[in-house]
C-alpha cells in the first residue's frame, strides 16, 4: 500500500531531490521504516535515538499532527499523505 510523504526541503539531499516520494506501510512507524530502506538516513533526522520523533519535526497525517492522533502508531491507508514538517523557530 503507497503512502505519498512530502519532503521538506532540507531533507531532499536524502532524497536526490525529491519533494514528493512513495512509500509503503500501515501506519507511519512503517512508512518511516520504508523511508530510510529506500533513503538511507533520514529516518535519523526524523527520528531521536530512542525511536521517538524529533522535538523540532512535525509529522502531519492528511493535515492532521500525529501527536494528538496515534503518534507512529497512526494507521494509513492507501492514497495518504504524510507531511514531514520541520519545526520553525524565531521572531523580531
Amino acid at each position: 500500500m503507497s503512502v505519498r510523504v512530502r519532503i521538506p526541503t532540507p531533507l531532499r539531499t536524502l532524497t536526490g531531490g525529491q519533494a514528493d516520494v512513495a512509500a509503503d506501510g500501515t501506519d507511519v512507524a512503517a512508512i518511516l521504516t520504508s523511508l530510510e530502506t529506500t533513503f538511507p538516513g533520514i529516518a535519523n533526522r526524523i527520528l531521536d535515538d530512542g525511536g521517538e520523533v524529533r522535538r523540532f519535526v512535525n509529522l502531519f497525517v492528511n493535515g492532521e499532527d500525529i501527536r494528538f492522533l496515534e503518534g507512529t502508531g497512526t494507521k494509513l491507508k492507501a492514497g495518504d499523505e504524510l507531511s514531514i514538517v520541520p519545526a520553525m523557530a524565531g521572531g523580531a
